[in-house]
């Protein structure tokens, strides 16, 4: 290719490159972390090591040498760390964190080339004499980190370079111009030649056999050891013969000595079959291709229970077969594909260990973060979501929740604090709880806060849970003082509000002195879920299926039932309470002389909901509430259904509290579900 495809060649895949190192980074992060549990971990700081090792050698095959300068320097005391002639420490962790962070930033300029201001060269350059300080290297004066390593020529020592891969080498899932990029990240590569003779007719040609030998000059202030290093994933697949070229002649260093001064015949390897795929293979797709399709699985939803309805009134049983079959086709395919967009939580949720070990440093904390659930999974798009809210609790619990070691003892606590994230599913929700051993809510304070700023009559006192919620009004805060975390005010209600825009719910409980816990349900996914259909008069309504527990059928119309539809039941020895969808939402619709009752679970907790009819299961494709009905109380979405009607999704939830206390004014909902009130708060 020329030097102009090889330029968009290389644009077209660097976003590509850009997404797998900041795997890499975030993997290094998560590392570092776990080692400082386990300082000395000879297999965490191999792990490490490679990950370095992996960006530095992934970012010289697109040139990207300010990556390759600056990772070369972290990869030197990593190394050192390794063979132990450095022992790790809370400062070098510290000081390798911010490094990260570097590789992490100078990652994201790749993009976007020559951003980097006179600041962030500093700040580089500043970092590289702390590594070299660090690990025991002769400090260069500050200067920026070098651009390009043809920069720096002078002093450069020059290598004849002879390299020999292996046959198998493509089959051992490995690059050579990886290997080669890598190279160039050390130094200057001139003078390069192939071995073609090595190279079979085209007739005898194998793809997967590598028949590359290369012969080169190579410009590097590098050791041996460390060029040599960047063989060391194929070290059992290649021969190497590198020889100084200023060494005397008469004296050869002995890897020169005894290695051949052209490149060797490879050494005999026995055949063998090709190697069986990888099960654990992984293709990278796009998060817009993925929601594209998932758009038009909700379609085809819909599609097919309409064609299913038709085919049921035809009669016709041919026609009614045909479409069961591909009803069931769409199923299989609408939960795969729901698969793909499923990740475990845990992923976001180790993210928190730096934000805490920082946070809590910075309060002069010290806290443990303990993890729980984390292979617990929803949708991609929840995770997205939710990773801000997740963020302010947690900083939050940190800042207000969790007192200082000498607080703690003062009060027979132990000294460490313990902040625990934990996630399970539970009636086809997530829920998420975010706990602290801290100093918990002090009610009083939140009263006097709120009769301060009007938001109670001054002496009022509400029930608990209402004092709780007092943090999540707007603007509410207890804070002393304004710090870098909180005090300002801003916070709680955003988040309450992020949350309630995913179809979720928060609760907050706690016990002064012993700590608090605040817990997030949410939807699985916000994209299509089984649901199970009932009626109510002319109207039609949606429960997620995971929630319900059984159905009760014909059963005679409850009396006794209060102004706002609720009431009792009694089944198999135990009272349930009930609520009638017909009295709370007001539905204008003479009731049946006998209902059906479906029991709903929510968290521990039972109660039925008093139905006309039990119309079955029924993939929902979840639509978001109008801007009028988004405040509707106990909905969290809508539905389409096949024949073209509006069905409303329930947030079994927040139905459930509407079941147990009085809601207050709701909405008045004419027979085909559209809203005729005024108070829909």
């Amino acid at each position: 290719m020329t030097t102009q495809d090889d330029q968009s060649f290389i644009l077209e895949v660097l976003p590509a490159f850009v997404c797998e190192a900041q795997e890499q980074v975030e993997t290094l992060e998560q590392l570092l972390l776990q080692l400082e549990d386990r300082p000395g971990d000879r297999e965490l700081l191999d792990a490490l090591f490679r990950c370095a090792h992996t960006i530095k050698g992934s970012a010289g095959i697109f040139g990207l040498d300010a990556v390759v300068a600056f990772t070369h320097h972290v990869e030197n005391l990593l190394d050192r760390l390794r063979e132990g002639r450095l022992q790790f420490s809370a400062a070098l962790s510290t000081l390798l964190l911010q490094c990260n962070d570097q590789i992490r930033a100078l990652v994201a300029e790749a993009q976007h080339p020559g951003q980097a201001d006179a600041q962030d060269l500093q700040r580089r350059a500043a970092l590289v004499q702390q590594l070299q300080a660090a690990g025991g290297e002769a400090v260069a004066p500050a200067a920026p980190v070098a651009a390009d390593a043809a920069a720096a020529a002078e002093g450069l020592r020059p290598w004849r370079l002879q390299v020999r891969f292996g046959i198998d080498t493509f089959r051992n899932g490995m690059d050579p111009l990886s290997i080669l990029g890598y190279l160039r990240g050390l130094g200057r590569l001139h003078g390069t030649a192939c071995e073609l003779e090595a190279v079979p007719a085209l007739e005898r040609l194998d793809a997967e056999s590598c028949h590359l030998a290369i012969d080169t000059l190579f410009d590097s202030a590098a050791t041996r050891a460390q060029i040599e290093d960047a063989f060391s994933f194929v070290r059992d697949d290649v021969e190497l013969s590198l020889t100084p070229l200023d060494a005397p002649q008469d004296a050869p260093p002995p890897a020169a000595a005894a290695a051949a001064p052209a490149v060797a015949a490879p050494k005999p390897v026995a055949p063998r079959e090709p190697a069986a795929a990888d099960d654990q293979r992984v293709i990278r797709v796009q998060a817009e291709r993925l929601d594209a399709v998932m758009n038009l699985l909700g379609e085809l939803v819909i599609a097919s229970a309409g064609a299913t309805a038709l085919a049921r009134a035809s009669r016709q049983s041919s026609l009614v077969e045909a479409n069961q079959q591909i009803g069931a086709l769409v199923e299989e395919i609408r939960n795969s594909t729901l698969q793909l967009r499923m990740v475990p939580i845990g992923e976001t949720f180790s993210r928190f260990r730096r934000v805490v070990r920082d946070t809590a440093a910075e309060l002069g904390k010290d806290v443990v973060l303990d993890i729980v659930g984390g292979d617990t999974e929803l949708d991609k798009s929840v995770v997205e979501r939710i990773a801000d809210p997740l963020m302010h609790l947690v900083r939050n619990a940190l800042d207000h929740g969790l007192e200082t070691a000498e607080q703690r003892v003062a009060t027979g606590k132990p000294p460490r604090g313990r902040l625990t994230l934990g996630a399970c599913h539970e009636a086809g929700s997530i829920l998420i709880r975010i706990g602290d051993d801290g100093r918990g809510l002090q009610r009083q304070k939140l009263l006097e806060r709120a009769w301060e700023r009007g938001l109670l009559e001054r002496g009022s006192v509400p029930e608990d849970a209402a004092i709780l919620n007092l943090i999540f009004e707007p603007g509410f805060s207890t804070a002393d003082k304004v710090t870098n975390l909180s005090g300002r005010g801003v916070g709680m209600d955003v988040v309450r509000r992020n949350i309630e825009a995913l179809r979720g719910s928060v609760t907050l409980s706690s016990v002064e002195g012993q700590g608090s816990t605040i817990e997030i349900r949410l939807p699985l996914t916000l994209a299509i879920i089984d649901g199970f259909l009932v009626g109510v008069g002319p109207s039609k309504f949606i429960f997620p299926l995971d929630a319900v527990d059984e159905v009760i059928e014909s059963r005679p119309t409850a009396t006794g039932l209060d102004t706002a539809g609720r009431g009792r039941m009694e089944l198999r020895g135990q009272v349930l309470p009930v609520v009638s969808l017909r009295t709370l939402y007001a539905l204008e619709s003479p009731a049946p002389e006998r209902s059906s009752v479906v029991v709903i679970r929510s968290g521990g907790r039972r109660f039925g909901v008093m139905v006309d009819l039990l119309l079955g299961q029924h993939q929902t494709v979840i639509k978001p509430l109008a801007r009028m009905f988004r405040s509707l109380r106990g909905m969290s979405g809508s539905s389409i259904l096949g024949n073209g009607e509006v069905a409303l999704i329930f947030d079994v939830h927040a139905l459930c509290q509407l079941a147990e206390r009085p809601p207050g004014p709701v909405a008045r909902l004419s027979p085909r579900g559209s809203a005729s009130v005024a108070d829909l708060s």
